[in-house]
């Protein structure tokens, strides 16, 4: 049975006690921010910070920073882990499933909705002009990615050198994403023994400097009986974990076979929320190079158009693999021919499931193990090492998508001049007005129909 509430603050008689929250009344605040959680992840964090700490003081300043930085730690989408986490801390299992599932459920329906109607009207005129000028925008938000992850992770010429090591490696070389990650790992790992100035990368979020009053779940609360670890309890989750992956990829593997389309997306994209350090940008390499270059489940401009879906969307960006997987059961049916719509949505649902399956185990499961070592340099310095070699893999994705934009034709065929002024636009937004990635792909929408419009 669910238990309504973690424990509540023994409040001293000076503070006035904050009532307990019932999983009903989590389950509204959840399902709320489930569409309203736009501006990735530092606005859904914010927007989470302002009414968890600030609004509802649900949970503390100190005790949201420590869940924040659990989550900064570990694969897949930091926020929504957040949110994941904090359901779980006050309301066991069931209250962590529920906030993290309310936070995807509105973004993949709303992108089921958007990417069919991409399909199937992309090729009208307005349409087509709208993702014209959305395009050189999202490769503007990607240049403006890795310089925020670089200035954030890139503290030293050690790690300058590993972004450009990993650059040169995926730009030149054409090495796997996989494989940056885990050499990032092991140098990481190497350089926490033997170098640990230079992977001491503290901070995190900053410290909990503030106070807005008493919380439920406040600085000294104690940690509740579900939080603390067991191996038992861990056991069983990860026995659950594992058959909520298997039975899925079981019924796939039967019906379609190991080279079925749907069971190949469950496979590669759970290997894809495993990489996800970094955030979503991090990954979205890894997912061009297996989604474009060797499954050819959608071509290079659908890819940055989804990108492009999955940022005016709510919910976390890596969201961007339900665009993937409708695109790819779209045009290749699993089913009936005359149903490419249900073959998209299953697909995208699919893909869904195997992307933020980790995410949970990682906090259902992990939170009270990797929690005890937060501090741990052995623990933290991979993290950091692969962090900065994200950088230069971010940054590889920015050249590839002003390529496909600036030279839709190839290098052969004519430079795509106002494409690069509105590209050359959208950065300027970016880094010099500091305006928001909405605001800026709702202009530069404008801008590419109305140039689009005076072409035809």
């Amino acid at each position: 049975m669910v238990e309504s509430t973690c424990a509540v603050n023994k409040q001293s008689p000076s503070k006035p006690a904050v009532q307990p929250v019932g999983l009903y009344q989590a389950f509204l605040f959840w399902l709320k921010l489930g569409f309203i959680s736009f501006g990735g992840p530092a606005g859904q964090i914010s927007i989470m910070h302002q009414e968890l700490v600030e609004r509802r003081r649900w949970i503390s300043e100190k005790r949201f920073l420590h869940a924040l930085n659990y989550c900064m730690l570990l694969p897949g989408p930091e926020a929504q882990q957040l949110a994941t986490y904090i359901g779980w801390l006050m309301h066991r299992s069931w209250g962590g499933v529920i906030a993290g599932a309310l936070f995807v459920l509105p973004s993949l329906f709303m992108l089921i909705g958007l990417s069919w109607v991409y399909i199937a009207f992309g090729e009208v005129p307005v349409v087509a002009g709208i993702f014209y000028g959305i395009k050189p925008a999202v490769t503007a938000i990607v240049v403006h990615a890795a310089h925020r992850i670089g200035s954030r992770a890139l503290k030293n010429g050690w790690l300058w050198g590993l972004a450009g090591a990993s650059f040169v490696a995926i730009f030149a070389l054409n090495v796997p994403f996989p494989l940056i990650v885990l050499a990032a790992a092991i140098i990481g790992y190497m350089g926490g023994r033997f170098a640990p100035g230079i992977f001491a990368i503290g901070g995190g979020h900053g410290a909990a400097s503030n106070s807005y009053g008493p919380a439920m779940i406040d600085d000294d609360t104690p940690t509740p009986e579900h939080a603390r670890f067991s191996w038992a309890q861990l056991v069983r989750l990860l026995l659950i974990g594992a058959g909520l992956w298997c039975l899925p990829m079981g019924l796939l593997t039967l019906s379609f076979g190991w080279d079925g389309t749907l069971t190949q997306m469950g496979w590669f994209f759970t290997k894809a929320a495993l990489m996800t350090f970094g955030g979503a940008y991090a990954v979205l390499p890894y997912v061009y190079q297996g989604a474009v270059g060797h499954y050819g489940w959608l071509t290079p401009a659908q890819m940055i158009d989804g990108l492009a879906l999955g940022e005016t969307t709510p919910g976390p960006l890596i969201m961007v693999v339900a665009f993937v997987g409708f695109v790819g059961g779209y045009v290749q049916p699993m089913f009936v021919a005359q149903h490419p719509f249900l073959a998209g949505a299953v697909a995208a649902g699919l893909v869904t499931w195997f992307t933020f399956l980790p995410s949970f185990i990682f906090i259902l499961a992990g939170g009270p193990v990797v929690e005890s070592t937060h501090n741990d340099l052995k623990f933290t310095a991979p993290l950091t090492a692969i962090t900065a070699a994200v950088v230069g893999v971010i940054l590889n994705l920015a050249l590839f998508f002003g390529y496909h934009v600036l030279w839709p034709k190839g290098f052969s065929g004519a430079f795509d001049w106002p494409a690069a002024v509105i590209s050359v636009a959208a950065a300027i937004a970016l880094f010099r007005f500091k305006l928001t990635v909405i605001q800026v792909l709702f202009a530069c929408a404008i801008a590419g129909l109305a140039v689009h419009m005076l072409r035809v």
